[in-house]
């Protein structure tokens, strides 16, 4: 998210509005997704917390559990957004440079509901950690950095990949085995970088206990609500859809048939 729009991003950037987050909450639940996740994508980088009002408007409805993230930088940031309608909050950037806040908000609201965003770039020595969405190096090996973050108290990682993140070419899995292989006993949720069914099966043989989706998603409800009202696609990142960047097309999938595709390989939780 950026605000109150829902966006696609490339590699974190170049962020092109898809439409109203709550149009899209409620036809992924109708779809049979189990759980979103919801990141402000700019409120690090412009130093406000998440918009409240933007996750109650999702909130009010939709039923599924709901992981939110921006801008969260005390005890009392979280948990405004979990009296919101949140059921988890994600902190990335706050968490690296106070990483005392992770445990201040274990005690405080439990581990239960705290999410680590880990944002990895991969360099010539592994992955660095970022921060501000991807635009900031932290100087944190990102495998050192996810260890801590659990000693501190965090519950749950998202794992996503910047260099994989939007171009559906599939997910970054020796960054997947390398943050599997640490053996942590925290779900890891992998991200970036999925643009269909296999590439979820991948990065779950890769050690991921989840995979979560964005673009993939996104497109394919863009292409559907064009396709309804008899045209084509014309929100979301068109340059990198008609190939400018290099990237194959992609026009993504349903959460449904995703589902029914992997049914008789793995249990699916989208």
């Amino acid at each position: 998210m950026k605000g109150p729009n829902l966006v696609a991003p490339v590699q974190r950037e170049g962020l092109r509005v898809l439409g109203r987050p709550q149009d899209f909450a409620i036809r992924y639940e109708a779809e049979g997704a189990d759980e979103l996740v919801f990141l402000d994508l700019v409120a690090s980088l412009y130093q406000r917390p998440f918009l409240a009002e933007n996750i109650r408007k999702v909130a009010d409805m939709v039923f599924i559990p709901l992981t939110v993230g921006g801008g969260i930088r005390s005890v009392e940031d979280a948990r405004i957004l979990l009296l919101n309608g949140a059921d988890k909050v994600a902190l990335n950037t706050a968490a690296i440079k106070r990483p005392s806040l992770i445990t201040e908000l274990a005690e405080a609201l439990g581990c239960q509901c705290l999410v680590i965003l880990v944002e990895a770039k991969r360099r010539n020595w592994g992955w660095e950690a970022m921060t501000d969405n991807a635009r900031e190096p932290s100087g944190r090996d990102a495998l050192d950095w996810i260890q801590e973050a659990e000693a501190l108290g965090a519950g749950e990682i998202i794992l996503l990949s910047v260099d994989r993140d939007g171009l559906g070419q599939g997910m970054d899995l020796g960054l997947i085995r390398a943050v599997s292989a640490l053996g942590l006993p925290l779900p890891l949720v992998a991200s970036g970088g999925c643009g269909n069914a296999e590439h979820i099966l991948q990065g779950l043989q890769a050690g991921a206990n989840a995979v979560a989706c964005s673009s993939m998603f996104g497109y394919w409800y863009v292409g559907q609500v064009a396709a309804e009202e008899g045209g084509a696609f014309t929100e979301g990142n068109l340059e990198w859809k008609q190939g400018e960047r290099g990237a194959a097309p992609f026009l993504g999938a349903s959460i449904a048939s995703v589902k029914k595709q992997l049914s008789g390989q793995v249990r699916v939780r989208i």
